[in-house]
């Protein structure tokens, strides 16, 4: 059951961030209770308070260390991107509001709950009861989840209806073509490859020694030793969710993912790389990496002119900005009171950007259009 419930919860990990429990308090030396809390900032009925913050910051850190970061640095990060952290805290409890204020409370809770039955026909439970039931004996509360999601699905509401689909709905025929005939190499299939990695942590060990192990797999893998053998004895890549090893369980397998997707030392890596292939040793701050091209398919040629798709990709190519100007726009007109200590470091943000919490950093998505890990490709 355990393992059905961690498969669960790797799910529903977007619900990771703001779980935890209630407001800690410490006793004080005269033995009275002392709540160790604060409002860090007040965003028109709403409060942010302090606890909430911190909830944040440990997921941040946890996530950052899965990558290979040491606890020093994860932390260091972090700290360095808190005033980001709040900043995204207060446009997404705007966005809360302002789907309250669109009346689309009804349509997201229909969301979670199909959500939630999705998730238990997934895992093979025979009802919601006996799934909540399962996931409270390993300590995850149904109704944090609930949580969770209704506030995810409530921002991608307000999102797509206030800015998404007003770029889709505002576009004329003549842009559409236009468009299209300037952009044809969007309307192709792209080329893409399937990856696989062996990863090796730097993480409390000399940089030699790892080095010099990474060019040893690597030298065995080009004189033909088996990749998934190979990945499976010394791969460090762990599973955010269990804190275990996953090349034994998968062999090293990454993903699928459009070439023109690929960034930075990854696209370099894999240029030349043919099917079956290696790369050089690839170098980041948490170890080394060698990948191996298990597929590659070649880009086709471009398909016929599609409105929709071309709808589609206009609005994914402008919406990053508009829902920027968007939450910009949201900020002018609410109430923001910021404690004073936060003032100097978030006030600025809230008055210029969007911003995003201080999760890892994806370098590209798959083809399937899922993130991978910050120093996966």
């Amino acid at each position: 059951m355990k393992t059905k419930l961690l498969t669960f919860a790797w799910a529903l990990v977007v619900a990771a961030a703001l779980m935890g429990g209630t407001l800690k308090a410490a006793l004080a030396q005269d033995g009275e209770p002392v709540v160790i809390d604060s409002v860090v900032a007040q965003v028109n009925g709403d409060i942010i308070m302090l606890s909430m913050v911190r909830r944040e910051i440990k997921e941040a850190v946890d996530a950052f260390k899965q990558q290979g970061l040491t606890e020093q640095k994860a932390n260091e990060e972090v700290s360095r991107r808190q005033p980001e952290l709040i900043a995204s805290l207060i446009d997404e409890l705007l966005l809360v509001q302002k789907g309250k204020e669109l009346n689309l409370t009804e349509d997201v809770e229909t969301e979670v709950n199909r959500e939630m039955v999705r998730v238990m026909n997934e895992q093979k439970f025979t009802s919601i009861q006996q799934m909540e039931e399962a996931m409270r004996r390993e300590g995850i509360l149904p109704e944090e989840i609930r949580k969770t999601l209704r506030t995810q699905f409530m921002k991608n509401a307000v999102l797509s209806s206030e800015v998404d689909a007003k770029i889709y709905n505002s576009l004329t025929g003549d842009e559409l073509k236009k468009y299209y005939e300037s952009h044809r190499d969007k309307f192709r299939k792209p080329e893409v490859v399937t990856l696989s990695e062996i990863f090796l942590s730097l993480a409390g060990k000399p940089e030699a020694e790892v080095r010099a192990k990474a060019n040893q797999l690597l030298a065995q893998l080009r004189s033909g030793a088996d990749f998934k053998t190979l990945a499976a004895a010394n791969s460090d890549r762990m599973d955010p969710q269990t804190s275990t090893r996953v090349g034994p369980l998968n062999g090293g397998k990454v993903g699928t993912f459009a070439v023109a997707d690929l960034k930075g030392e990854f696209a370099t890596a894999i240029k030349n790389v043919q099917a079956g292939g290696v790369t050089d040793l690839i170098r980041s701050d948490e170890g080394f990496q060698i990948l191996r091209v298990d597929e590659r398919s070649a880009a086709s040629d471009p398909v016929a002119f599609d409105e929709n798709k071309v709808r589609e990709a206009i609005t994914v190519e402008r919406r990053d900005k508009e829902r920027a100007e968007y939450l910009k726009r949201l900020r002018k007109d609410a109430y923001i009171q910021l404690a004073d200590e936060y003032k100097p470091t978030v006030g600025p943000l809230l008055a210029t950007q969007s911003v995003a919490a201080p999760a890892p950093t994806p370098a590209a998505k798959n083809s399937s259009g899922k993130k991978s890990d910050s120093k996966k490709p």
